[in-house]
């Protein structure tokens, strides 16, 4: 009986609307078609609309809204405008939204006919929770096998180099780098251990699906890349067959969003030096010590420096009939400084949308150049890359995605590169002949550098400086 009652009252009240909405026009109407539901439960269901932006203002797509405790469930998702529709049964009922990325808000609907929303970053529910697969994306939690996600910004260091970034920051990874030779600096990496046969076999290393090799890894710039995960087990091999034997990189970059253009400039300038320098020996202790070489293998041996050599060398007397070099203060100096730059621009409407980066990076290394040659011999590498990523809609349910990419690098240095000078350094003999001779009454009208060696032996020796600026 008290149901029947209910029911006349809820039938009076809506003939009582109609009514009205009649009364006042063919508005009123079509207002009441559209806002309310006759709901026997005894709730009016309305339906709730808005637009999810984040913290400029620009609008997310794919958020995700459910309404809190709802049996059954009830949800939606935010269109490429960030703009969201869900249906409301009760105004106590509290709404959730969530997306990747950002902090997670719970809303109690109310008596709100539109409902805008301003998702806040967050750092714990970012993109690491997501692992890139081989044929989509999922969350960590759902992936069987071992995948590490690396945050993006945990690679941003003051480095050109990509790869010298991988120490440290994934577990179970093995990274070591053998040398900081501006393009001579990449370094060696294992995911999966070192593989019997070979020694061992670089990772899969695949960018946006591409396999790429280490180079083109290691000129990727950290402000193009959207998600970095490794993939270490058998899974790699179910996956990607034998090439994914040793352990998968899987890199995806970043793409364009609806909205505005935004630009984003990036400039860094850093300092580079060597880590430690090798103690070497003072000219008059490197003599004594050639001498007493000779002498412990024959005591009556002919020693190579005399005693008169020896102490005129350590009083600095005539530097060019005793002199007294450091080879490796006179080829290489303490520091040097790079510089980086980075551009991109990214946004896009209903039709296409874009991501265009370009970027600079100028590494120098730590040779020195003589300020009377008239040329750079120091080593100096210039590279440039340029990225453009464009989705387009040509239907519904088609998209064409283009993706362009480019690396290209200007090298200048000595013929024997930064490696072999130091190689020459530490081979040469500090006593035998000055760096080069200066120019005298005899040598007035000579152009050139007058490089110092000897003839000692019937042979010439190495001279470091003179390598240095030939070529």
């Amino acid at each position: 009986m008290k149901k029947i009652l209910i029911l006349l009252v809820y039938a009076l009240f809506a003939n009582a609307y109609y009514v009205s909405g009649a009364n006042a026009g063919k508005t009123g109407i079509s207002n009441r078609e559209s806002n309310l539901k006759f709901n026997y439960n005894g709730l009016f269901q309305r339906v709730l609309t808005g637009t999810v932006v984040d913290e400029s203002g620009m609008p997310i797509p794919n958020v995700t809204i459910k309404v809190e405790s709802a049996v059954p469930g009830r949800g939606a998702t935010t269109n490429p405008e960030g703009k969201y529709s869900i249906q409301i049964n009760n105004d106590s009922e509290v709404l959730v939204f969530s997306y990747v990325g950002y902090a997670t808000q719970k809303i109690t609907a109310g008596k709100n006919k539109s409902l805008d929303v301003k998702l806040l970053s967050d750092d714990k529910n970012a993109l690491e929770e997501v692992a890139v697969v081989a044929f989509g994306t999922q969350k960590k939690t759902d992936v069987v096998g071992s995948v590490v996600s690396v945050k993006v910004s945990d690679l941003k260091i003051p480095s050109s180099n990509l790869t010298t970034a991988l120490a440290g920051r994934i577990p179970g990874m093995i990274a070591f780098q053998r040398g900081a030779e501006p393009g001579n600096d990449n370094a060696n990496f294992f995911i999966r251990g070192v593989t019997t046969f070979g020694y061992k076999n670089d990772p899969l290393i695949l960018i946006d699906n591409m396999e790429v090799g280490t180079t083109e890894l290691a000129r990727l710039q950290t402000d193009d890349i959207a998600s970095f995960s490794v993939m270490k087990d058998a899974t790699s091999t179910a996956l990607y067959g034998a090439r994914g034997a040793n352990g998968v990189i899987l890199i995806t970059t970043k793409q364009g969003a609806v909205g505005k253009a935004q630009i984003s400039f990036r400039v860094e300038s850093s300092i580079s030096s060597s880590v430690q320098d090798i103690e070497l020996a003072d000219p008059v202790t490197f003599m004594k010590l050639a001498n007493e070489a000779v002498l412990t293998r024959n005591p009556l041996g002919q020693v190579l420096y005399s005693d008169e050599k020896i102490a005129n060398t350590g009083v600095g007397e005539n530097p060019i009939i005793y002199p007294a070099n450091d080879w490796r203060d006179l080829v290489f100096k303490d520091y040097t400084a790079n510089q980086r730059y980075n551009l991109n621009v990214s946004g896009g409407g209903e039709v296409a949308k874009y991501f265009v980066s370009g970027s600079l990076n100028r590494d120098n290394g730590l040779l020195k150049v003589d300020p009377r040659n008239n040329f750079n011999n120091n080593i100096d590498l210039t590279s440039y890359s340029l990225r453009s990523n464009v989705n387009i809609n040509l239907t519904k349910s088609t998209e064409m995605v283009v993706r362009l990419s480019g690396n290209f690098d200007e090298y200048t240095g000595p013929i024997d590169g930064g490696a072999e000078m130091y190689r020459k350094v530490m081979r040469t003999n500090p006593v035998l002949f000055p760096q080069y001779y200066p120019l005298d009454e005899q040598h007035q009208f000579v152009k050139h550098i007058m490089f110092g060696n000897s003839d000692v032996g019937g042979k010439t020796y190495i001279n470091p400086y003179a390598d240095l600026v030939r070529g």
